[in-house]
């Protein structure tokens, strides 16, 4: 694979992981609502995640069967995102700003960690894909999830800015995200 191509290959399956609607992008959301700076650290933990979930597989892989945990992944996903998901509701007046950053990652970080979409995205194209284009397919890959990270904070950021009802509307729609995705995953881990 030449370089460029390796590159762009890899920017576009760092876009397919990062950018889809879901738990972490509903969490992203939420958070930028209120601080720009609290909503890119929140991608920051989720890139986070995914390095860590990427070096994992790649490791575990070599030496076991990850079908057989599919199921457990699944119950995690669904307890964390429902608690974020109930806490987002809990709270109208989710005061992120006042969340010392380096809570503002590790929260992130955890959901993105028990996040079963990202979790399976690594076992399947992750996987795939990273033995075809090497460090440069990750390079544009993790390029690709870095500028989602900074971009989409903002956008959310400037438009709860322009109108208060906005922020609410985000972090209602986000809390009703991750609920949502608790439910999926609940019925896939109890195999419905």
């Amino acid at each position: 694979m030449v370089l460029a191509e390796g590159f762009l290959v890899g920017a576009l399956l760092g876009f397919s992981l990062a950018v889809p609607p879901g738990p972490m992008n509903a969490w992203i959301a939420a958070v930028a609502a209120r601080s720009y700076r609290g909503g890119v650290l929140t991608g920051f933990g989720a890139m986070t995640a995914d390095a860590v979930l990427g070096t994992a597989v790649f490791l575990v892989e070599q030496v076991a069967d990850l079908r057989g945990v599919v199921r457990f992944v699944y119950a995690l996903g669904a307890v964390i995102m429902a608690y974020l998901g109930a806490r987002l509701l809990a709270r109208p007046t989710f005061a992120f700003a006042e969340v010392p950053d380096q809570r503002t990652f590790v929260r992130a970080l955890v959901l993105g960690l028990g996040n079963p979409y990202q979790i399976l995205w690594w076992l399947t194209a992750g996987i795939a894909f990273a033995y075809l284009g090497g460090w440069v397919l990750l390079l544009g890959l993790f390029g690709a999830i870095g500028v989602w990270i900074l971009v989409f904070p903002w956008v959310v950021h400037a438009g709860a800015r322009r109108s208060p009802r906005v922020q609410d509307a985000v972090r209602i729609a986000s809390a009703g995200i991750l609920i949502v995705f608790a439910g999926y995953f609940g019925l896939l881990a109890l195999g419905i």
